[in-house]
């Protein structure tokens, strides 16, 4: 062991004006349940375990601006996600409530905007 404690990741937390709606928008995009939902907290589990989703309210909340745009504010993250089949993903996505990114980087990868603006990437490797 090098010295440091142990550390496991359990979640990412994403800020919403809405935690219980954003929430609700990655359930139907990914399937997974709430293991815990209080007033403005969310937490959506992992089948199988490892890290989850966490939606928190953050009343300030500003929408990011993807791609980044000078004096704008910018993602700081992003999540990606597998497919097997990314036609399929992208249909499921945009019923879930996603919005197709304008500017697309890469031919096997597809950038939603989630209701609230965060990016995420759907692909196939």
């Amino acid at each position: 062991m090098d010295g440091r404690p142990q550390m496991t990741l359990t979640g990412v937390v994403l800020d919403s004006p809405d935690a219980r709606e954003l929430a609700r928008f990655y359930q139907r995009l990914l399937g997974w349940s709430a293991t815990q939902e209080e007033e403005g907290w969310v937490v959506l589990g992992a089948p199988g375990g490892g890290a989850g989703l966490s939606f928190q309210t953050e009343k300030r909340y500003v929408r990011p601006v993807w791609p980044a745009v000078p004096g704008e504010p910018q993602m700081s993250m992003h999540l990606d996600i597998e497919v097997e089949d990314l036609e399929a993903a992208c249909e499921h996505a945009t019923r879930a409530g996603a919005t197709l990114a304008g500017f697309q980087p890469q031919e096997n990868v597809r950038v939603f905007l989630d209701p609230d603006g965060h990016p995420f990437c759907l692909y196939v490797d």
